[in-house]
């Protein structure tokens, strides 16, 4: 995601071996500021797991995101940023 590297983070593939449904990406911004992304194709939504997952995250309180629109992708950032 050229965005993230251009406000001075990263966005590795995030993978984890033996739990299916985890999300794609992890955002890491400057300051220690992070995030979990789902990736999706426009309009499409997580799968059922993925969303059980996403909920699992979110209950431990971090920050998930679906984006399906590269156009959201700054506003979320932003939202990281601030958060």
């Amino acid at each position: 995601m050229r965005e993230v590297k251009k406000r001075g983070g990263i966005c590795p593939k995030f993978v984890s071996p033996g739990m299916s449904g985890m999300p794609d990406r992890i955002i890491l911004l400057p300051r220690g500021k992070f995030a979990f992304a789902e990736l999706k194709a426009s309009g499409q939504k997580p799968r059922p797991l993925q969303v059980a997952r996403h909920k699992i995250l979110m209950g431990l309180g971090f920050r998930v995101y679906v984006i399906d629109d590269a156009e959201k992708i700054g506003g979320v950032i932003d939202e990281i940023r601030t958060t």
